[in-house]
């Protein structure tokens, strides 16, 4: 997608540890205009799948996520990383390990949310080294719902996430694939 592309040349900056800081317009500032061609584009890519559920991850994709929900007309769920009050009953859990907080997380779903009749959307907002997608994959595996593929808007490319994720079968739509990245160079795309 030109536009995320056009849009990370700009106000993206890279940081020294392949950290690229995008935080102005996607993962803490949001820019709702750009989240809702991004919704609109994965819409597009995903429509013919009979999508009935959006899954994400706490905190930085449940925006993205719910913009696309718009799209299909669907709810939107998202792994908490940490057991509340207000999840009662059984959930269904994995671990994920955070690229950017270098922190192991114990992500959870309730039960009540995910199911053998579902077909599922994962939406993220990075794919690098693919423990998120990983983590929300088994949820719904565990669910025995179906994986219908992943949204992401921003993926790594020369991290081994994409690779690994479609090495399990799981279809990655990706609205900007970076090749490489570096404070010296830029960044180049796929």
């Amino acid at each position: 997608m030109k536009l995320m592309e056009e849009r990370i040349r700009r106000d993206g900056k890279i940081r020294e540890g392949g950290v690229l800081k995008v935080d102005s317009f996607l993962n803490h500032q949001m820019d709702i205009r750009l989240y809702q061609e991004m919704g609109k584009e994965f819409f597009r890519l995903y429509e013919r799948e009979r999508v009935n559920k959006i899954l994400t991850i706490e905190a930085s994709g449940i925006g993205i996520a719910c913009i696309t929900a718009e799209y299909f007309d669907v709810p939107v769920i998202f792994a908490k990383k940490s057991k509340t009050k207000n999840i009662a009953g059984e959930v269904y859990t994995t671990q994920v390990e955070s690229f950017t907080h270098g922190k192991v997380y114990d992500i959870m779903v309730s039960k009540e949310f995910l199911g053998p009749e579902d077909r599922v959307l994962m939406i993220d907002d990075f794919l690098a080294n693919g423990s998120a997608l990983k983590g929300l994959a088994q949820l719904v595996r565990d669910a025995g719902a179906a994986v219908v593929g992943a949204g992401i808007c921003v993926e790594k490319a020369f991290q081994p996430g994409g690779d690994l994720i479609r090495g399990m079968g799981i279809r990655v739509e990706s609205l900007a694939r970076i090749k490489s990245m570096s404070v010296e160079n830029g960044i180049e795309f796929c």
